[in-house]
């Protein structure tokens, strides 16, 4: 199974969009999500992860097909946090054979920084893969944050892969 994961040219950002419907109908499971008027989930300005220079957006493939992307920014939750994964998406066929793994691992080789991923309280998926992905990393060493405050409610995953 070849992943490769890679930046999206401009011209990229309609595949992000496509996707972000999928990603979004999956987390409707978590969060109180309806459609809009015209069936689709709402979604903010994807445009920042192409211009501001602390987002960035990348797409991945199998095999050389379409299987996912993931946001970073640096909205984190952290006050120690440089970068913060901010949408992270697996289609259904290529998730638990390893595929999301190897993705968060060439992300964290490609862009070293103090990062965090947060995750939903009721997300207990999620929860368990970024503990597998950040355990599975180097040495497995990262920390598990419970917050709650008027920010964020649920666990922040952590690492530092610096040096």
């Amino acid at each position: 199974m070849n992943i490769e994961l890679r930046r999206p040219s401009r011209s990229d950002r309609h595949l992000i969009r496509c996707m972000m419907q999928l990603y979004l109908y999956d987390f409707s499971e978590y969060e109180d999500a309806d459609l809009d008027e015209h069936g689709l989930f709402s979604y903010g300005d994807l445009d920042y992860f192409w211009f501001e220079p602390t987002h960035a957006a990348f797409l991945f493939t199998v095999d050389n097909k379409l299987a996912g992307f993931v946001l970073v920014d640096n909205d984190v939750k952290l006050p120690e946090s440089e970068r913060a994964v901010s949408e992270f998406f697996v289609m259904r066929k290529y998730r638990r054979r390893g595929v999301g793994k190897q993705v968060v691992h060439q992300l964290l080789d490609l862009l070293p920084a103090r990062w965090e991923a947060a995750v939903m309280e009721t997300n207990q998926p999620a929860q368990q893969f970024w503990r597998q992905a950040f355990a599975a990393y180097r040495q497995g060493i990262f920390q598990e944050t419970a917050l709650n405050n008027d920010e964020w409610q649920g666990p922040v995953f952590s690492l530092d892969n610096r040096t």
